[in-house]
Parts: C-alpha cells; sequence; structure tokens
C-alpha cells in the first residue's frame, strides 16, 4: 500500500478554487496540510478560504485574472514573499464560449484560448524559475475530453484544452532534471461548465470530490510524469496519444496507396507511445532500414 499522502510544508496554488472543481482540490489539499493560495476572481475565493480555516486547514484568497500576466506574477512574488515557496500549482481556471465553429465569433475563440491555455501558461511561468531553484515542483494543467477527443461546439475549449497537454508534454521533459512534474487531468464534475449538457439524475453522480483524489495524486511527493489522468464519477483512466505501426512506402510513396493501405495504417495491434516528439522520425526512419545519427553512434 501506498503510504498516506501527507502536504505539510507545502504550499498550493490553485486558479479558478472559488467553486466547482477548483474548490474541491482545494479542500482536499488542505486536508492533507498544504498551505493553500486560493485564486478565483471575486469573494467566492474568500468563502473558500473560510472553509479551509473553519476545518482547521491553512489558505488565503489571491484575487486575480489569470489572463492578466501581470496580476499572476505580483500573486507568485507576494505567495514567494510570504512563504519563501511554492510546490504545488492546479492550472484549473476556465470559462466556456459554446457555439458551433460557424456562428463562432474569433473574439470568443480567443477569450477562451486566453483564459485556459495562456492563464495556464502564465501561472506555470511565473512559478518555473521558483520551483527549479528549490528542485521540486508538482504542477497539473486541467486538459478535457473535448480537447482530447472533440465535442460539438467547442472548437475554441477543444483547442485550447489540447495545446494545455502539449504544453504539458514539454514542460515534463524540460523539469524533470529540476525535480518537477508536469501532468494533466481530464475531469469530469458536476459543475456550473456542465449544467445543461447532463440531465440532472445523471450529473449528480459526477461530484467534483471525486475528481480531487487525481489531483492529489499527481501533486504528491510520488507524483508521476506527464501522464493524462482522467477523472469522474468514481472512476479513473489514462489517456495516451499513441502511434501505430503503420506502414512503409518509401520511394514509391503515393496519396493513393496510402488511403489503399488504410485499415493496415490504422492498426491498433502493437502501437506504442512515443516517449518524445523525435521519436516519430526515429520510427519513420527504422521502418525504412536507416537509424538517426544520434542512435548509430
Amino acid at each position: 500500500m501506498t503510504s498516506r499522502i501527507d502536504l505539510h510544508g507545502r504550499t498550493a496554488i490553485i486558479t479558478g478554487a472559488g467553486g466547482g472543481l477548483g474548490r474541491a482540490h482545494a479542500l482536499l489539499l488542505a486536508s492533507r496540510g498544504a498551505q493553500v493560495i486560493v485564486n478565483d476572481l471575486g469573494d467566492a475565493a474568500d468563502v473558500v478560504v473560510a472553509e479551509i480555516i473553519a476545518t482547521g486547514g491553512k489558505a488565503r484568497a489571491a484575487k486575480c485574472s489569470v489572463a492578466d500576466a501581470g496580476a499572476v506574477q505580483a500573486m507568485v512574488d507576494a505567495v514567494l514573499a510570504e512563504f519563501g515557496r511554492i510546490d504545488i500549482l492546479v492550472n484549473n481556471a476556465g470559462i466556456l464560449r459554446d457555439k458551433s465553429f460557424g456562428k463562432m465569433a474569433l473574439d470568443d475563440f480567443r477569450l477562451v484560448v486566453d483564459v485556459h491555455l495562456m492563464g495556464a501558461a502564465n501561472c506555470t511561468k511565473a512559478v518555473w524559475n521558483a520551483m527549479r531553484a528549490q528542485n521540486y515542483g508538482r504542477i497539473v494543467m486541467t486538459t478535457s475530453c473535448s480537447g482530447l477527443f472533440g465535442n460539438f461546439g467547442q472548437a475554441n475549449y477543444a483547442a485550447a484544452k489540447m495545446g494545455l497537454v502539449g504544453l504539458m508534454q514539454t514542460l515534463g521533459i524540460e523539469g524533470e532534471k529540476h525535480g518537477i512534474r508536469v501532468n494533466c487531468l481530464a475531469p469530469t464534475g458536476a459543475t456550473r461548465m456542465m449544467e445543461g449538457i447532463l440531465p440532472p439524475e445523471q450529473l449528480s453522480k459526477f461530484s467534483p470530490e471525486l475528481v480531487s483524489p487525481a489531483v492529489l495524486a499527481l501533486v504528491a511527493e510520488g507524483a508521476p510524469n506527464r501522464a493524462i489522468l482522467s477523472a469522474g464519477a468514481g472512476g479513473y483512466e489514462l489517456v495516451q496519444v499513441a502511434m501505430t505501426q503503420g506502414i512503409e512506402l518509401g520511394e514509391t510513396a503515393s496519396a493513393e496507396a496510402i488511403l489503399a493501405r488504410w485499415g493496415e495504417l490504422s492498426d491498433r495491434s502493437d502501437s506504442f507511445v512515443p516517449a518524445q516528439g523525435f521519436d516519430q522520425a526515429r520510427h519513420e526512419l527504422r521502418k525504412g532500414g536507416f537509424a538517426l545519427a544520434q542512435d548509430a553512434a
């Protein structure tokens, strides 16, 4: 059995924590001993802080938009001045502006990307060097099944959420030697953002409190690195971006040949998960009987 996760001595920033999933994350991390910075735009952050303090936990509010890089940096600077370190960042803040792509204004596309993707980048950039200096950090990006698999009417949201997967993959590589582990959460929770999508009797199964254990696992000292962990209704799964073995056409390659062998190309038998982007080139060269210079050396 894994020992009980203890976050005493850890400082955590959770964005969008004034309600829904963020609130549940904040309450759980605080219950395990973390000093929690509850980030949100309004007074809801104060309510969550009061809840944490009432149960014996430690928390304070930080009111700013994650889309405002300057305000985010000021928040992080204040936390570092007060506590000396930031161990955990949970990028949870988000908004919806759902509409089919043909009817969607580009301003609404840009706004959703700014909050979800750029907001997470702003927060991560602000804590990154402090985590590198202390040789420890745990960062969670909140992706979505809409980004991973698509969803009608959510082109802006899906683009931002899949962008977070790419950000996580690269930062997980760059941060590993500095003790920083970066992962993605793909949650399904009964929040305001889910109202109207599922009927009430089904929505009730998706309590945010059943998602937060996944966050705790991803910010623990023994957390994985570069995982996409989905969570909802008490179920937890790993999502993986994989490659099939594919086909080799060599110098006879043509579009017609690709389509003619599409069934073989899409065969998932022996599919694999590349460790990094360059593994695609490595795989393609090996199928052609070649080796990368690095491998040959």
